[in-house]
């Protein structure tokens, strides 16, 4: 008994000095522009046996324990989406994790046979588990980008659907089935899985928000819990009928996230704290069941041309195949080609071959491990300045003007907390100048530590923190008349017009 409490009490000690450093470490990711995910896979690395000795060779815990995190991940993105923003990006989203996905897998799968050598298998799956790109990795970087709203609805709906085609197709291929069903056999498959999926999260979606708005729980901090458990209840659901669940999980979240719901703005902070102690856990795993030892200059050969092909050949043909559906100009094209970023999800999808004993599914998960760490080295620091030389970046955009926002309950309204950044045309604006929505004001002033209860002729200063009060049904407009003049000025609704 007392080994068993020494073990408990150095795996407690060791798992909170880990998500202790993991959380420190998201401060210096974002500041070199890095998916912090790189950071997890080496502390990881760190910890297993070539560092600290843990040992960790469990394909099949892996695999359950990647899509758990995966689905807890999937769930927070559903539910932060705005799917007002999103809404306009969606059919360009959706081609890309479908359309978009089964062209790259095509392509990848003939350079993986005939470029790289690999067996037929084994390359249908390296396109497979390459495909999709991942949310985290994704939106860690594009934080320090502003962009135009499209592009980022656009990477944020492929990023959040395009786990659910590439999981079914994978698992399909790593259990035989495929040539069981042959081609048009598994289509149909994936097909059934994805339309039964987003039916199941529709349904789950719906009805939990329904429920919701009606039921009076006994504390504030069951209604984040609640939510929650109504993505993963979507996910049972669609399994249960063998469908799609990675597909019902971000369905419902989605549903669920823009559904008037009690403690909305807590249910969102709950969810993003869930999501990142996921990814924490998540990456350090996948950083454990790595074998340096294993690691040749074969394999880091064979991992630097799969990522050519991916970045410069695959990623390219099937972003502009995708766009048929929704034409974008080719500079932001082009972006969206390069910020298709990879992250866990490849890596997780590895461990479905190696649960299940496909040969050389060991040489595929190191070959996918390296190449997801140098070619996200690759293109996450240089995303800023792609997007410069594009010409997509949006310097008029949130950078001007920092904007939270937090809900008031009770009367339907949400309270926001603007900070006037030095670049901002607000500066010199008068309170009453800003012409607020009916119902919105500006209730306080904090300058230089000091409050001020504004009236019409104060005049708003760098930054200053300013508290806005705003009723729910005129938030949108209230923010973007806010940044209408931190653009433009005073005049920018004479301008516009």
């Amino acid at each position: 008994m007392s080994f068993d409490v020494e073990q408990l009490d150095r795996f407690v000690l060791i798992g909170a000095a880990v998500t202790l450093l993991a959380i420190l470490a998201v401060r210096l990711s974002s500041r070199a522009g890095l998916p912090s995910l790189l950071i997890y896979l080496l502390m990881g690395v760190a910890l297993g046996e070539s560092g600290i000795g843990i040992g960790f060779e469990d394909a099949e815990l892996a695999h359950s324990l990647g899509f758990a995190a995966l689905l807890l991940i999937l769930a927070e993105g559903g539910l932060t989406t705005n799917w007002r923003e999103a809404k306009p990006s969606m059919r360009l989203g959706a081609s890309l994790a479908t359309l978009g996905i089964g062209v790259s897998v095509a392509i990848m799968a003939v350079g993986g046979h005939y470029v790289l050598g690999l067996p037929w298998e084994l390359a249908i799956l390296l396109g497979a588990v390459c495909s999709p790109t991942d949310a985290a990795a994704v939106f860690s970087v594009l934080r320090v980008v502003p962009l135009p709203q499209r592009l980022v609805g656009s990477l944020e709906a492929e990023s959040g659907l395009n786990d659910a085609p590439t999981v079914v197709l994978v698992t399909l291929i790593s259990t035989g089935a495929v040539v069981e069903h042959g081609v048009f056999g598994t289509a149909g498959i994936i097909v059934f899985e994805l339309v039964a999926g987003t039916a199941a999260g529709l349904a789950v979606g719906f009805g939990g928000a329904w429920v919701m708005r009606r039921v009076a729980l006994p504390s504030s901090g069951l209604y984040p819990l609640a939510v929650l458990t109504l993505t993963l209840l979507a996910y049972g659901t669609a399994s249960a009928v063998h469908a799609s669940g990675f597909a019902a999980v971000y369905v419902s979240a989605l549903v669920l996230g823009n559904s008037e719901l009690p403690h909305r703005g807590a249910t969102k902070s709950f969810a993003e704290g869930v999501a990142w102690l996921a990814q924490i856990g998540l990456f350090v795993m996948l950083g454990l069941l790595l074998s340096p030892g294993r690691i040749t200059l074969s394999t880091v050969g064979t991992a630097i041309l799969a990522g050519l092909i991916l970045t410069f050949v695959a990623r390219p043909i099937s972003v502009a195949v995708s766009a048929v559906v929704q034409p974008l100009p080719w500079r932001e094209l082009s972006f969206v080609s390069w910020a298709g970023l990879r992250g866990a999800v490849p890596i997780v999808l590895t461990t479905i071959p190696l649960a299940e004993g496909v040969d050389d599914a060991e040489r595929l998960f190191d070959i996918v491990f390296v190449m997801v760490v140098v070619y996200t080295l690759l293109t996450g620091p240089t995303l800023p300045l792609v997007a410069r030389v594009l010409k997509v970046a949006r310097r008029s955009e949130p950078r001007d003007l920092d904007l939270e926002a937090a809900p008031l309950e009770r009367v339907a309204a949400d309270l926001l907390q603007i900070t006037i950044s030095p670049v901002s045309r607000l500066h010199g604006v008068e309170v009453g100048e800003l012409r607020l929505p009916s119902g919105a004001s500006v209730s306080l002033v904090i300058r230089e530590g000091r409050t001020l209860v504004p009236e019409s002729r104060t005049v708003l200063r760098h930054l200053d923190n300013l508290l806005v009060v705003t009723p729910r049904k005129q938030r949108e407009a209230c923010e973007r008349r806010l940044r209408e003049v931190s653009a433009r000025g005073r005049l920018a609704q004479w301008l516009d017009d």
